[in-house]
């Protein structure tokens, strides 16, 4: 018998298994299983073999697992990172924090032994008050400390918890056209997406209502990902026979790939943000792939095309941060 391992590259969605076996019918038996193992453990594995019995005695087993994402509750150093360029002096302010924190803790500890001790002699008595004052600032000084470290460490966690979920969706697939299949990230300073997440007839009146802002909403550089969740096909329809259409289509020509990814970020957003699942979203994003805005309901298009720059002219990347703040 003879076994060849096929070689995963990175991004690789796939990886392949080959068997081939002499002769088939002394290896394989109806009801025998089929273990894949490789090194890493998070994939999911689709395993199919196809028995070649007629004419020779060679068979070729062929296994593929496809990759799947780890689970967004994994915090990725890339994200951690990130944290640190956008809050360069969190950590120095978390140290001291803690730091001053330690010095109080000290300075009470002292004087709840000098207290006892100017308790149990009847004449330190006057030391009493002085003692009390001093333990009341420490106390107040370690209270103070102690909530300002606990809020900036809950700052940080959510901050990197956010751009944790930014590179997940920065790795989803986008379908350019029938050949082409890009990652969110390809289109960082390039375009401002907006995900129209629901239903077909959602997808669809979004899609209605765009119409009169396509010019707009191209010199700005926006381009919508229609995001379907109840498995139906929106009705997009394009005429052509004029420019318009053209330039919708360009406008509407994304579309995501592994919708069952696409669809498993976007009810975590709305789990975040206390959103039912079943309702309709929008989501905006900044040039640089963070979310600028979201809501429920229909994106607002007019209100986009008044609100976001060009990107041509001579303001062009002058202006890429001036998206909105990030969400």
């Amino acid at each position: 018998m003879a076994i060849a391992f096929g070689s995963v590259t990175h991004n690789s969605n796939t990886m392949s298994l080959t068997l081939t076996t002499q002769p088939l019918n002394n290896l394989i038996n109806p009801g025998t299983s089929f273990v894949f193992c490789g090194r890493s453990v998070s994939y999911g594995h689709t395993l199919s073999f196809s028995d070649q019995r007629a004419s020779s005695s060679f068979a070729t087993i062929v296994c593929s697992a496809a990759n799947k994402p780890s689970p967004s509750s994994q915090i990725s150093s890339t994200a951690r990172i990130r944290s640190e360029v956008l809050s360069p002096f969190r950590s120095v302010r978390m140290f001291f924090y803690i730091a001053f924190v330690a010095s109080g803790s000290l300075g009470a500890f002292i004087a709840i032994t000098q207290l006892i001790g100017a308790l149990a002699n009847s004449s330190r008595a006057t030391e009493v008050p002085e003692i009390l004052k001093g333990l009341g600032i420490d106390i107040a000084a370690v209270s103070l400390f102690a909530f300002l470290y606990f809020r900036e460490n809950e700052a940080k966690n959510a901050q990197v918890a956010r751009l944790s979920r930014e590179e997940i969706l920065s790795n989803l697939k986008l379908r350019v056209d029938e050949k082409k299949i890009i990652p969110v990230s390809s289109l960082r300073g390039i375009a401002r997406l907006v995900i129209c997440g629901g239903p077909a007839s959602f997808v669809t009146e979004s899609f209605k209502r765009s119409e009169p802002f396509t010019e707009g909403l191209l010199d700005r550089g926006v381009l919508v990902v229609p995001l379907v969740t109840d498995g139906n096909s929106p009705a997009l329809e394009f005429e052509e026979t004029e420019e318009l259409p053209t330039r919708r289509k360009r406008l509407w020509q994304l579309a995501p790939v592994y919708t069952n990814e696409w669809s498993e970020w976007l009810d975590e957003q709305k789990k975040l943000a206390g959103v039912p699942s079943d309702s309709p979203v929008y989501l905006s994003l900044r040039m640089d792939g963070r979310v600028r805005g979201s809501g429920v309901g229909y994106p607002p298009w007019n209100a986009l095309v008044a609100q976001l720059p060009s990107v041509k002219g001579i303001w062009t990347g002058l202006l890429d941060g001036m998206d909105g703040r990030v969400l």
